[in-house]
């Protein structure tokens, strides 16, 4: 019930009216997403019966981010013995044993009367011969890849008993033309790389655009003064507010877990930098840290109680913790390299990071008391992990060798998982969204 509820509020919030839960079941077909090696489960999902090719679109979509997660295999539809034309009926079962299917995917795509489309889905256990859950939608026909996405969030919770994150957009830089001469604009595109938009006009540069955890509003940096400033922007309006006019540099702006503050690090002529928030209700300032040093890349807790953060003030660059309001920093990273772009997980378990040791750059993770670090990636010039909402997934940025250019890359906490983000530029700097409403 709490999930239904939960798909309802979503879709009602952007025009996506969910209109009843199908005959829900308690799973026993469960993914254990917390064991070190998840063998991928074999997934059968039927195109979903339509008069047009909308059913079809939809299913490959719902394939395509079940396939993307690691954690399911999708069967070829040439192994399919039984052609789905009914999905309100149970298909038939031993059909789907004999090439191995753990469970069934249907659905049905129609367009109402009024041009809206519907959309329903229902999720089978082979082997147990029963319905797992089951949902309808009502959309706009141009929402149709967020239903899609949707249903797949449906699935990946259903099998696994965590939050999809499959209805996700990522912020990011968008960069085209020659090394010399790199236009930078800030772009928007969902998770899987579809809907790119861009959210600049590339006459300034742009670098480190950060969702809002709370609202589709984004923090960024830009210069068109001439030196780095920090903007806020509205996604759905456009709207767009300078947040301040610090003197010096400004750097790495991140939203407070509430949305009601802006953490960033500025550089005084000392050449040393320091951590700052920002209310943005009263635009009054708090200063964190005052050290002869250089601390910057700050995040927060998802609780909000404490602040990650990079510092050279034992001689290299590492990673340090400190409450909120700048008490009892200490360094949490001790292995051989330089630590950078720290950031906490969403489930508060875990910090992501930047390692460089010589040549290499490494994308891994550690607790937040520092212990268990496990590198995820290695690789030439890569950096800026960002986490998917459910942290479970973690994308950064990777240059090319050569006269190449950044591409995204994602990977999952086993690190087997790496997957280059199709744009149609090179991209850099991604930043997660929450999950839509």
């Amino acid at each position: 019930m709490i999930r239904t509820l939960k798909v309802l509020m979503t879709a009602a919030t952007l025009g996506l009216s969910a209109v009843f839960a199908i005959a829900p079941a308690h799973a026993q077909l469960v993914i254990d997403v917390n064991k070190g090696n998840v063998q991928p489960l074999p997934i059968a999902i039927t195109d979903f019966v339509s008069g047009d090719g909308m059913g079809a679109e939809i299913s490959s979509i719902v394939t395509a981010d079940l396939k993307r997660s690691g954690l399911f295999a999708p069967i070829g539809r040439e192994a399919f013995i039984e052609k789905i034309s009914n999905p309100d009926v149970a298909p038939r079962f031993q059909d789907w044993q004999v090439i191995n299917a753990q469970a069934i995917v249907t659905g049905r795509v129609t367009k109402e009367g009024d041009g809206r489309l519907r959309a329903e889905f229902r999720l089978w256990d082979t082997f147990g011969n029963k319905q797992i859950t089951g949902e309808q939608f009502f959309a706009n026909p141009q929402n149709s890849r967020r239903v899609a996405h949707i249903i797949a969030d449906a699935i990946y919770e259903a099998l696994t008993g965590e939050k999809g994150y499959f209805d996700t957009r990522v912020v990011y830089i968008d960069e085209s033309g020659s090394k010399a001469q790199r236009v930078k604009r800030l772009a928007i595109m969902d998770q899987d790389g579809a809907n790119k938009r861009f959210l600049s006009d590339g006459r300034t540069i742009a670098l480190t655009p950060r969702f809002s955890p709370t609202r589709q509003e984004i923090t960024y940096m830009s210069y068109e003064s001439g030196q780095p400033q920090v903007y806020l922007l509205q996604i759905e309006t456009g709207q767009r507010e300078l947040v301040g006019n610090f003197p010096g540099m400004t750097f790495a702006p991140r939203f407070s877990p509430d949305g009601q503050k802006v953490i960033m690090s500025l550089l005084r002529d000392d050449g040393n930098s320091n951590i700052f928030t920002m209310d943005l209700r009263s635009r009054n300032t708090m200063r964190l840290t005052n050290s002869n040093a250089i601390d910057t890349s700050p995040s927060y807790s998802p609780d909000g109680s404490k602040v990650v953060f990079t510092s050279d003030r034992g001689g290299q660059p590492q990673i340090y913790v400190m409450g909120a309001d700048g008490s009892g920093a200490s360094r949490i990273s001790f292995g051989g390299g330089s630590y950078s772009t720290p950031v906490w997980s969403p489930r508060g378990d875990l910090i992501a990071f930047t390692k460089q040791t010589g040549g290499d750059f490494q994308i891994g993770v550690m607790r937040t008391d520092g212990s268990g670090e496990r590198i995820l990636s290695s690789g030439f010039q890569q950096e800026g992990p960002t986490w998917a909402p459910n942290g479970r997934v973690l994308m950064f940025f990777r240059e090319g060798s050569g006269s190449g250019g950044p591409k995204l890359v994602s990977v999952d906490l086993t690190g087997r998982n790496e997957q280059q983000i199709p744009t149609a530029n090179y991209a850099s700097d991604p930043a997660w969204s929450p999950l839509l409403e």
